[in-house]
């Protein structure tokens, strides 16, 4: 006779998420069924994700826009790719010439993982969503508690979403994104000066405490650091050093909050 298999938090998110196979689910439930307090807090998960879709409905029945269609995503991959290639291939030639070439590879090539590949992927999202004139986030701000509520139960970590008004901009809201990394939160902001501002959220797997760093992204600029395994990258189409202040300020902020 088979030994169960113990339940684990992702056991636990599946039941919330209706992902676990019927037998896996009796499991869970015999298991809540003997923690109530574990039964309590899936409760309210449930509870969440019930409100959300309620919240979403309408918007899930529209039709997917355009520019966020498989077709569209395709082409702005290989534009992205397109992009790339001269750099790299300048990065290859200077490489033949020795340190300059290996300091300049650092500079052009994508990179994978860390802050690095944070602020990228912020980039990234920023120029799918927040340049969505129609629908750039998911649950707006008159929705802020259940936002953050979602997007921290799927991050496993606790969110918050700074206040920029003194600054200039207006929060609209938020969503979940997707990254090579896992899910992500991005925040959304109209700007007095007519630019969006994003700022994005998720945890780290390398790289757990990094310092303000500075990016470039061909249109965008951005700022990226980590702080106890959760990363953070605000960018927007300014200037990185545009950007730093309100960083700073970000980063204040979430230091208050938790």
């Amino acid at each position: 006779m088979s030994v169960p298999r113990p339940i684990s938090e992702d056991d636990l998110q599946a039941y919330v998420d209706e992902a676990l196979p019927p037998t896996r689910r009796q499991e869970v439930e015999a298991y809540l069924a003997a923690h109530p307090e574990e039964a309590r807090r899936i409760r309210g998960y449930v509870g969440d994700r019930a409100a959300l879709r309620a919240a979403l409905s309408a918007i899930a029945e529209e039709p997917i826009p355009p520019e966020l269609g498989l077709r569209a995503m395709i082409e702005a991959r290989r534009a992205r790719q397109a992009y790339w290639r001269p750099a790299i291939a300048a990065a290859a030639v200077l490489a033949i010439g020795g340190l300059a070439g290996w300091t300049a590879r650092g500079v052009v090539a994508p990179p994978l993982n860390g802050v690095g590949a944070l602020s990228r992927e912020a980039a990234d999202n920023y120029r799918v969503y927040a340049s969505d004139v129609h629908r750039p986030v998911e649950i707006d701000s008159t929705q802020k508690a259940d936002l953050v509520r979602w997007v921290s139960n799927r991050l496993r970590s606790p969110v918050a979403v700074p206040d920029l008004q003194a600054a200039g901009y207006r929060f609209i809201g938020g969503r979940l994104v997707t990254t090579p990394h896992g899910p992500a939160a991005m925040f959304i902001y109209d700007g007095a000066d007519g630019l969006r501002l994003a700022v994005m959220v998720r945890p780290m797997q390398l790289e757990k405490n990094v310092a303000m760093t500075e990016r470039e992204d061909a249109d965008l600029g951005g700022v990226s650091w980590a702080t106890d395994g959760v990363g953070y990258s605000l960018v927007a189409p300014r200037s990185p050093q545009a950007l730093h202040p309100l960083a700073d300020e970000v980063r204040r902020q979430i230091r208050g909050s938790f």
